[in-house]
């Protein structure tokens, strides 16, 4: 039933084309397009995209897409935008054996299972079920400790829905998050117990205020020198500029050569 309602809902919206193709990206060849940013165009068939065989980066979000076959031949992608559409199947995904970044918030996605074509992707690290400052999210996200089984499914993932599970930082932010669910665990227990006591400031008022000025003997004589030697670059111009204008008048007092007649 659901295959049905998704062609049904495939036969509107835009088809990618050639012209679509090359008139977003520049290039001429579809063989040479890398990069395509497609979000928001009411795309709800791929058509030709299986023609662009060098692309790495595609953003195809906010769309209405749910039949990915064409994607099979991208073996080259390695970053896949694909929130907010109509996806229920990702096994097209299977032969993009390059794929190292994956977002699928927003879609059909119910079971466990329909993630196991993902399994075969040695380089895939980055896996998006859940954007929750978008909103976005899928059926299989209601499943309780559902990133737990998504991160023993795919054993090479370091981040799931943007939170790290392997790799560097991955045990300290597991360490906050043990830290925060301690002391909220701890405040609940206290609530209704105890008053909550104001908050009190760690350090004196005035302990932010910078230190007034301190002025040694050291620093006197430092300002004393630059002053001697302010004033003697004073009086060294004005001596330049009189020996210039006596010059000048010296010269202007000499006879033009050119006013003698021979």
């Amino acid at each position: 039933e659901e295959e049905e309602e998704e062609e049904e809902e495939a036969g509107g919206g835009v088809q990618i084309t050639p012209q679509l193709l090359k008139a977003t990206s520049g290039e001429f060849s579809l063989e040479s397009i890398l990069l395509l940013r497609l979000r928001g165009r009411g795309i709800s068939r791929l058509g030709c995209l299986s023609l662009c065989s060098s692309l790495e980066w595609l953003d195809l979000s906010r769309n209405a897409i749910a039949q990915l076959g064409p994607l099979a031949a991208l073996t080259a992608l390695t970053v896949l935008n694909l929130a907010q559409n109509r996806v229920a199947d990702l096994r097209p995904l299977a032969s993009c054996r390059n794929l190292q970044s994956l977002n699928v918030a927003g879609n059909r996605l119910r079971s466990l299972r329909q993630l196991r074509c993902l399994s075969g992707l040695r380089r895939l690290e980055t896996l998006r079920l859940r954007d929750p400052l978008a909103r976005l999210g899928n059926p299989l996200c209601a499943r309780p400790a559902y990133r737990g089984a998504v991160a023993t499914l795919l054993p090479t993932l370091r981040a799931i829905d943007g939170e790290r599970v392997s790799g560097r930082g991955s045990e300290l932010f597991q360490l906050c998050r043990d830290l925060d669910s301690s002391l909220g665990r701890g405040a609940a227990a206290a609530a209704g117990t105890e008053a909550p006591r104001v908050a009190q400031p760690w350090v004196e008022a005035a302990f932010w205020q910078p230190p007034p000025p301190r002025r040694g003997s050291v620093l006197d004589e430092a300002y004393r020198q630059f002053g001697e030697a302010l004033r003697e670059c004073h009086q060294l111009s004005r001596r330049a500029d009189d020996t210039i204008a006596q010059a000048e008048r010296a010269l202007g007092s000499r006879p033009d050569p050119g006013s003698f007649v021979f």
